[in-house]
């Protein structure tokens, strides 16, 4: 399709349908140049379409959290891009009062405001060229916040956190994403505790550990001002993990945010592990093998999904009709269930694999230990994960047992 000579991009483009939007984006096939290249990065305007997921539980969140409130809302999104993100707020959210957005990127903002144009929402929809800290802090004075504010970077959503809280007003909603799964899962520890506040660990729950050092963080940064939150939905999915967080003004609350941080305690021996309020509050040998353990955090140690939220957003899910309405649909399904389980959760191949035995059936593991009287239930961290209050000696002995059967 060409380009109308209200807008020249330099760069090819073509008309992409998301949700119900159609949106002017660069066309990616036409520039990567050898397999190696990641298109996304080498677009003049960042775009990419495999983030459409991660789009469509943004609008079904929002639109869960508007019911909840029960009033109209404002949203923001500073680091727009393309705009498909903020345009797909202000056209799917029934209930919103309003949406911003808003890119340091001069050719960013020329593409979004022919989007805007495009989808017909100048009445409701407003871009404007700032980088995104100023543009949150110039809403972080009373009457000016905004009830959502959504931070999807390309990389760490940390440089944002600080203004971001501050936009939001009480019991506000901020959903964050990370792509810099490699400080987050432990394969860069150093850029972890500089960027996030925590250690990490090389786990095979890596994926959920990223999420509550990033809740963790989140807590730490909201803290600074006061403010506490509490986890409503969060998700790995692909290269990054999501946290959504309700936010709640008061020292009180602040306090008891940071109530809820602590550690996980972990051998890699064995593969036990365990909460604690400090890693060095107790023996650091491992209770089951009596090796040395290892630790990850200061993090967030409560829940990582509220069992009502995600109805609320299943709800919606039911009512529209997106591609990945089928997928959204499991997630929230698995995350609904494990909402009351036990942080963490065991890897069977990598059990089966420390003791030379046959990988069985999740199903069939699952049923063994819920029949052994324990709590048991599948993860959307991993297909082959089980959330379980079980030990990992349990877990062991069970493993072998069903081998000799």
């Amino acid at each position: 399709m060409m380009v109308s000579d209200e807008l020249k991009m330099h760069f090819p483009t073509e008309i992409v349908q998301e949700g119900q939007v159609r949106v002017l984006a660069p066309k990616l096939s036409a520039l990567v140049r050898q397999p190696s290249d990641y298109a996304p990065s080498r677009a003049p305007v960042f775009y990419n379409p495999i983030m459409e997921l991660n789009r469509d539980i943004a609008v079904i969140a929002f639109q869960a959290y508007q019911r909840a409130i029960n009033r109209r809302i404002t949203l923001c999104e500073p680091l727009t891009s393309t705009g498909i993100r903020g345009i797909r707020f202000a056209a799917e959210i029934h209930g919103a009062n309003g949406v911003l957005i808003g890119d340091i990127s001069e050719r960013a903002v020329e593409l979004a405001r022919y989007n805007i144009i495009l989808n017909g929402l100048q009445h409701c929809l407003t871009v404007q060229h700032k980088d995104a800290n100023l543009l949150l802090s110039e809403h972080a004075a009373p009457h000016r916040r905004f009830d959502v504010v959504d931070l999807d970077p390309f990389g760490s959503p940390v440089p944002y956190l600080d203004s971001a809280i501050r936009a939001l007003r009480d019991e506000g909603l901020l959903a964050v994403t990370a792509t810099d799964l490699a400080p987050l899962c432990g394969v860069h520890p150093k850029a972890c505790v500089r960027k996030y506040g925590g250690k990490p660990l090389r786990t095979e729950y890596c994926h959920e550990l990223a999420v509550r050092l990033l809740a963790g963080c989140i807590v730490a940064v909201a803290a600074k001002h006061d403010i506490g939150i509490h986890v409503v939905f969060s998700h790995s999915t692909d290269h990054y993990i999501r946290v959504y967080a309700q936010i709640a003004y008061g020292a009180k609350r602040a306090d008891a945010a940071v109530k809820s941080l602590g550690y996980i305690l972990h051998c890699f021996n064995c593969l036990h592990r365990e909460s604690a309020k400090s890693p060095f509050a107790k023996d650091a040998a491992c209770p089951e093998c009596g090796s040395k353990m290892d630790y990850a955090g200061p993090l967030w140690l409560e829940k990582i999904f509220d069992k009502g939220f995600c109805k609320l957003m299943a709800k919606e899910n039911m009512q529209r009709a997106l591609r990945n309405s089928g997928k959204i649909a499991r997630l929230l399904a698995l995350a609904e269930t494990e909402a009351e389980a036990p942080a963490t959760y065991y890897v069977l191949d990598r059990i089966s694999d420390k003791l030379a035995l046959p990988v069985p059936a999740v199903d069939t593991m699952l049923q063994v230990l819920r029949s052994s009287g324990f709590i048991a239930v599948p993860t959307h961290f991993n297909s082959r994960g089980i959330r379980t209050n079980a030990s990992a000696l349990v877990v062991k002995k069970l493993l072998q047992r069903l081998a000799a059967t």
